[in-house]
């Protein structure tokens, strides 16, 4: 069925689902940018293992990972695992079985970009979620709420770094600002709790990841220019992805 949609031979990019130190010691989602080998009968996937500049890039198995493909019918992502690597005809290769759906998706509103912003959260209460629905927001407080780091954003959500576990499926309260036109632009913005878990190796600390609920045209646009802003800023200071 997966043959459909992915061909071998299509780029794609690896981003890992854990926040990491990145080489400039800030934390992100490291990206690995790589192609399909093949396709296997059983829907598995093998993938040509990624490198960084001469050198193969041993990922771990069992490790998780969010696929984005680029293929001749556009742009599709899932979730996969790494279950082996292997070397097939002298090209190191990994093989990984896909744990969610396979769909398409346009990267204008949903490209994740690697970031570091201060933020705070908590969970909202039923009153403000109903007047979070119909667009009353003027009265709503900002009090009580934990801080945390966005590690990366994008016009459907976020994921960020908190020392609170949050409720999954519970919406929460952020309250955040961006650059965004020479101007820092405040957000105040329901989301869902998708996934909220401890991070390994740090006792304390939670990654969150969050979709945006009753978000507006206006508003989730203006995320969007952020990031093609910040992309635009680090490619022409040789910072790219």
């Amino acid at each position: 069925m997966i043959e459909k949609f992915i061909s071998p031979g299509d780029k794609l990019e690896l981003k890992s689902t854990v926040s990491v130190v990145l080489p400039d010691g800030t934390e992100g989602v490291k990206t690995y940018k790589t192609s399909v080998y093949d396709i296997l009968d059983d829907g598995r996937l093998e993938l040509v293992m990624p490198m960084e500049k001469t050198r193969l890039v041993l990922l771990p198995v069992d490790g998780e990972y969010d696929v984005c493909f680029f293929s001749h019918g556009g742009m599709y992502r899932a979730d996969v695992r790494i279950v082996d690597r292997q070397k097939i005809n002298g090209t190191y290769i990994l093989v990984v079985e896909m744990i969610s759906n396979l769909h398409k998706y346009q990267r204008r509103e949903y490209y994740r970009f690697n970031c570091v912003v201060e933020m705070k959260a908590r969970e909202m209460t039923r009153q403000e979620l109903d007047a979070f629905a119909k667009g009353i927001t003027q009265l709503i407080s900002e009090e009580d709420m934990v801080r945390g780091v966005i590690v990366d954003i994008s016009g459907g959500g976020t994921r960020f770094v908190s020392r609170q576990k949050f409720n999954e499926n519970s919406i929460v309260l952020m309250s955040f600002s961006l650059p965004i036109m020479e101007r820092e632009r405040s957000f105040l913005l329901a989301a869902k709790v998708i996934y909220s878990g401890v991070i390994e190796n740090r006792a304390n600390e939670y990654e969150n990841r969050v979709k945006f609920e009753f978000i507006d045209t206006t508003t989730r646009e203006e995320i969007i220019k952020y990031i093609f802003d910040e992309e635009r800023k680090n490619r022409k200071n040789g910072k790219g992805r």
